[in-house]
């Protein structure tokens, strides 16, 4: 995770205060997920379920936060970002505890929607950091707060897998009482970004226009990003959702094991966002980096079913935290250039609403294609994707002029 002065060194004072202590609070609460994610396809399978029922409660957190994003978006813009992110956190902890004690596949998908809808707050905290950071650093911070929250990645399967240890509810509390902590910690050092004032002065379009708005007008630029976000982030969450049965029927990888996968992938992307996204922005922009992390994204899915030894794995795995570091923070980060700072989290909730559409719709293919069509079926659709999005993306730029005019 980085250090403060690391944070300090890019930018504000003021700024980097905000700035790292939601690091923190996301650093955490990523912990907490990860301590669980990954044993969830092994414990759906321990009730009788199969890569359709797994890839049904991947994707039913995503469809509790489409439901959810947009109204905590406009919720954070109204009342303030910081209310938002407490609610959410708490959600997170109920879910934790049904999961600790789900004897049956429906407690899981109860479990997974509770946090989904808490879970809607992903947008809120997007916009947090652009209510805090100046626009050229927007990106940069952004990766700062990816690279924590993929310390958190990490680092939470080895903690969930030894949480095990105290028997199959011992991932579960342990990540509840940590969830505990974070929200005291939130409460206690969170400060508000937003201008509530300025808030109120102008009602924001309603939700359901905004997302109207992007289906309508899909050549506008803050649309087109929108579009790119979700179906590159659908087709990461495809792979996610069938990737513990894959490693575990190619290469025999089980619930003592697969915090290493996670651990590596964790490791790359840390290395990625904190030490190296910073300077390819300032060289390439946040425009052209994005079409080179697509790229790398759809080598890595593509290659990946093509494996057959540990070396070609680690490498076709390598090529997707690099890509992911470098497509979603630049993404995010043009999109909040191009909207208004008073609807910025109604539109960073929509982003998530569309991606959350994605991350359902795709992950249920990949599960039923996985189990009816091969393995290497949902990885090669996924790649396709990805692939599709850089067409889309040529002729966007990085969105400073627009972001002149939105200002004026």
């Amino acid at each position: 995770m980085p250090a403060r002065g690391a944070v300090r060194g890019h930018i504000s004072r003021v700024a980097s205060a905000k700035l790292f202590v939601l690091i923190v609070t996301n650093f955490v609460d990523m912990v907490g997920l990860l301590m669980i994610i990954p044993l969830l396809p092994f414990y759906a399978r321990d009730l009788g379920g199969g890569a359709l029922v797994v890839a049904i409660l991947m994707g039913a957190f995503t469809a509790a936060q489409l439901l959810s994003a947009p109204w905590w978006g406009r919720f954070s813009d109204r009342h303030g970002r910081r209310p938002a992110l407490l609610v959410g956190l708490t959600a997170s902890c109920i879910a934790y505890v049904v999961f600790a004690f789900a004897h049956t596949i429906w407690l899981l998908l109860l479990s997974r929607l509770v946090q989904g809808a808490g879970g809607g707050t992903v947008g809120v905290i997007q916009a947090y950091v652009a209510d805090s950071v100046e626009p050229d650093n927007r990106a940069k911070a952004l990766g700062w707060l990816s690279a924590a929250t993929n310390v958190g990645v990490a680092i939470g399967p080895a903690l969930g897998s030894a949480a095990l240890a105290f028997g199959s509810r011992g991932p579960g509390l342990a990540a509840a009482a940590l969830c505990l902590i974070n929200i005291f910690f939130a409460w206690k050092f969170l400060r508000e970004s937003r201008d509530l004032t300025e808030a109120h002065d102008k009602k924001p379009r309603t939700s359901r226009t905004a997302i109207a708005h992007v289906i309508t007008h899909p050549g506008e630029r803050a649309p087109r990003l929108i579009w790119i976000y979700s179906i590159a982030m659908g087709a990461f969450s495809g792979l996610m959702a069938i990737l513990a049965l894959f490693l575990a029927d190619r290469f025999g990888v089980g619930k003592d094991n697969i915090w290493i996968f996670y651990t590596y992938v964790g490791a790359i992307s840390v290395v990625t966002r904190a030490g190296i996204l910073g300077r390819m922005v300032d060289h390439f922009g946040e425009a052209r980096l994005s079409r080179i992390g697509l790229t790398l994204l759809a080598l890595g899915l593509a290659t990946l079913p093509l494996a057959r030894g540990y070396v070609t794995l680690a490498i076709a795995v390598a090529l997707i935290p690099l890509g992911t570091a470098f497509t979603f923070p630049c993404v995010t980060s043009m999109l909040s250039r191009v909207i208004s700072s008073r609807e910025r989290g109604l539109y960073m909730g929509v982003q998530q609403t569309f991606g959350g559409l994605s991350r359902v719709l795709v992950p249920l293919w990949a599960g039923f294609s996985y189990d009816h069509f091969g393995q290497a079926v949902p990885m090669f659709t996924s790649a396709a994707l990805v692939l599709a999005t850089i067409a889309l993306g040529y002729g966007i730029d990085d969105g400073r002029k627009a972001e002149l005019r939105v200002a004026s």
